[in-house]
């Protein structure tokens, strides 16, 4: 049924929604819009910066401890 909607019936639809909520009523909505997906990217971003921070703290350090009699020997 929506396959068959086309260039002229999608003109008549976006036509009639500016008549019924006016030109102010859509922009405002877009903007509204707008808003929300810049706060979602925002969250998205902050998330996954402190997913990173905590995988750094809570690496391991693999680096190889010496065995104390190497060390007294260096000493």
């Amino acid at each position: 049924m929506l396959n068959n909607i086309g260039l002229p019936g999608i003109l008549l639809i976006a036509v009639v929604v500016l008549v019924l909520f006016g030109r102010g009523k859509i922009s405002s909505l877009m903007g509204e819009v707008g808003k929300g997906i810049t706060a979602f990217k925002k969250g998205v971003n902050d998330s996954t910066k402190e997913l990173e921070e905590e995988a750094a703290e809570t690496a391991k350090d693999v680096t190889p401890e010496m065995d104390t009699d190497a060390q007294k020997d260096k000493v």
